[in-house]
């Protein structure tokens, strides 16, 4: 145990030498963390919580054109701004532009005068089917609504919108049908009460988080981000841990090391023990701000798991990822192709392995990628435990896949080091 405990502060005092290396395995993600976790936030406040402005020009003078109005009021997604003038296209995009309006809706003229048309002419129709009336007229033509969307609004959100105006359109199309049905069989209006329990009285929508108790909250930006940048900061180790390694393979300290009467593998089990206490105190740093600094921020606040499952993913985390440096330091002739290769290969692992793009946006050549990407592996460990509310159980899956790869890592250096007879 003397010569590993030799090792390991011998190895703590090269690496605290290292500024830069500190710097790039704990400022940065860092700033990463805030800085993206901010931003998505308040993207998803955005979408989320408030009314996207909505300008509406209503060149109807009946009925329906108001009851549109107060239909897209009660869907809640919009914040409705009513243009006063003639509905010209020209001077309603200026409007548009003034109000800083996302979307523009036009009610042609004759709407409501045309959607009575249509429920009469539905009504007759299924008043001929059960034998109560004949039916001569023909369908009549409704004016389509002109919807006028900003260019910024990507297609998932316009989307959105056409559905949140089909509700809303479909509300008023009903209540006009069920008055003309109602009229036809009755000659009188139907009664409010009848009319709020066939439009309003609509089956409700729970939604929750898919999780192991249900009792989680709703995923947010901060339980993505935080286990996201810290995987991609263990992985970043390899910056400092391949160029220490390349540096001692230049220097002739290895050489120097295996005249010790001690064996050589106690050296490199110091090594990975320190670099992986390295990655647990990342882990600590980064996981910290997000229970103690973001709140303060205005970000949510981190949620923890139980502290037993998430010791043993963040130890296959970390060991998986000393083992990728550890291997990039032996197959690297020089600080340059260590520095060069290294950087390069985790920022592209992390870009196929989901930390930056969402795995399910990737197309399916990427999607087979992402299952030899070690960071998607940690990353989804992470999300069991974070968003998903399961236990180590649930997990077997990902932290197996985890320790094979850490296995052939560590087998791929140790053929390495017997090419070049260290070992």
């Amino acid at each position: 145990m003397k010569p590993l405990w030799a090792g390991i502060v011998k190895e703590g005092k090269v690496l605290i030498r290292d500024r830069m290396g500190l710097l790039l395995m704990f400022v940065m993600p860092i700033l990463l963390v805030v800085v993206i976790t901010s931003v998505q936030n308040s993207s998803f406040e955005l979408i989320n919580d408030n009314r996207m402005p909505l300008l509406v020009c209503n060149a109807d003078t009946g009925q329906a054109g108001a009851q549109l109005l107060e239909a897209l009021h009660k869907v809640g997604m919009f914040e409705v701004l009513i243009a006063a003038g003639p509905c010209e296209a020209g001077r309603l995009r200026k409007e548009m532009q003034r109000q800083d309006a996302l979307a523009m809706l036009l009610i042609p003229p004759h709407f409501s005068l045309q959607l009575s048309q249509k429920a009469e002419f539905i009504t007759t129709r299924a008043l001929e089917e059960l034998g109560l009336g004949e039916s001569r007229a023909t369908l009549p033509q409704v004016d389509s609504l002109q919807l006028y969307v900003h260019p910024v609004l990507q297609a998932s959100f316009r989307q959105s919108i056409q559905g949140s105006l089909r509700a809303a359109l479909q509300l008023v199309e009903n209540r006009q049908l069920l008055t003309a049905l109602y009229q036809s069989l009755n000659d009188t209006p139907p009664p409010s009460e009848l009319e709020q329990a066939l439009l309003y009285n609509q089956i409700g929508i729970a939604s929750r988080s898919l999780s192991g108790d249900g009792s989680r909250s709703l995923p947010n930006a901060t339980q993505h981000n935080i286990p996201a940048w810290t995987i991609f900061a263990m992985f970043f180790m390899v910056l400092s841990m391949g160029t220490n390694m390349v540096k001692e393979k230049e220097s002739g300290s290895y050489l120097r090391l295996k005249t010790l009467p001690t064996s050589f593998y106690w050296l490199l089990w110091s090594k990975q023990l320190t670099y992986l206490g390295v990655a647990l105190l990342q882990l600590a740093v980064i996981f910290s701000l997000g229970v103690w600094l973001f709140p303060h921020l205005g970000l949510p606040p981190l949620h923890m798991p139980r502290l037993g499952g998430l010791l043993l993913v963040s130890l296959l985390c970390g060991a998986c990822a000393v083992s990728y440096a550890l291997c990039v330091g032996m197959y690297a002739r020089s600080q340059q192709q260590a520095n060069g290769f290294g950087a390069v290969s985790v920022v592209i692992l992390a870009a196929i392995g989901g930390i930056m793009v969402p795995g399910f946006a990737m197309p399916a050549t990427l999607q087979l990628l992402m299952k030899f990407s070690p960071l998607h592996w940690a990353l989804e460990a992470y999300y069991g435990l974070f968003l998903k509310g399961g236990g180590l159980w649930e997990e077997w899956e990902n932290l197996l896949a985890l320790a094979a790869m850490s296995a052939a890592l560590q087998l791929l250096a140790l053929l390495r080091m017997r090419k070049e007879r260290l070992v």
